[in-house]
């Protein structure tokens, strides 16, 4: 009996661990920038958005030669934006300006990460290239990776953009932690939602999953039900490989279904028409 309770108080004590520290457990925010553009040959200007609560971001805007449009791109959970420099390597090669921004407590970024915060640093992203940049909406592709995809479907649901890519995505936090903690109550503990498909379902535009059955954090199911909830029209791009490495792994066949949904859904410039 004493063992039982021991092992009982040890599981309460770790139940309310995780329910008080679950935002340690989703935000692991890197403040040091390792690398910039530059070093892989890439002009940029830093930015410094304002949120609607009075903070302060960094990020990057990543200019082409002739965009055919813009790219907003939310990155996953970990890191900062200076870790996200192939990607942003990629999106130059298919011709998209790009704005990628660190969020509250991640890189030079101030504050700390909440999921309002988050959802609000997301805004405050869009309104920099809507209201700053005149960047026309329709012309704006949304782009979130992993924890960033709960993100830019948040936006998407709000906003008038041209498009939506969501790349190695969950459904919400709730069901992930439900499949990462089996042994925990982890639906009822969940403070956090970051409910990618609630927000999907409520997007109008064009919408491109990409997810790899090998991926090691989020099952693949998760790719899958955000592609069925998507509303059309619709593309999935299946990769190969883990969860922070598929899109490289995948090389040609990445960046030849990321050029033909563009080509599909990223208007053309009108004469006369930013």
């Amino acid at each position: 009996m004493q063992a039982l309770l021991l092992l009982g108080v040890g599981y309460g004590a770790l139940v309310l661990a995780v329910f008080l520290g679950q935002s340690s457990l989703l935000y692991l925010p890197s403040r040091e920038l390792v690398a910039n553009p530059r070093d892989i040959g890439l002009d940029y200007e830093e930015v410094r958005p304002q949120t609607e609560d009075g903070v302060t971001l960094h990020g990057w805007f990543v200019p082409s030669r002739e965009p055919r449009g813009t790219l907003l791109f939310l990155h996953g959970n970990a890191g900062n934006i200076s870790h996200r420099l192939d990607s942003l390597r990629i999106f130059n090669r298919l011709g998209l300006s790009v704005l990628i921004i660190d969020y509250r407590g991640y890189g030079l970024s101030q504050g700390s990460p909440s999921e309002a915060g988050l959802q609000r640093d997301a805004a405050a992203a869009w309104r920099h290239l809507v209201h700053m940049r005149g960047e026309a909406p329709h012309r704006i592709v949304l782009f979130g990776r992993s924890l960033g995809a709960s993100l830019a479907a948040w936006l998407a649901a709000r906003e008038p953009a041209g498009a939506l890519i969501l790349e190695s995505a969950f459904t919400s936090v709730p069901e992930l932690a439900a499949e990462l903690y089996p042994w925990l109550p982890a639906r009822q503990l969940a403070r956090l939602r970051h409910d990618t498909l609630a927000e999907l379902t409520r997007a109008r535009l064009p919408v491109l999953v990409i997810h790899s059955p090998e991926d090691e954090i989020i099952p693949y199911r998760h790719g899958l039900a955000l592609y069925e909830a998507a509303h059309p029209p619709k593309g999935f791009l299946r990769l190969r490989g883990d969860h922070n490495g598929g899109f490289l792994l995948s090389g040609e066949d990445y960046v030849l279904g990321l050029e033909r949904f563009l080509a599909a859904h990223l208007p053309a410039r009108e004469a006369g028409r930013p």
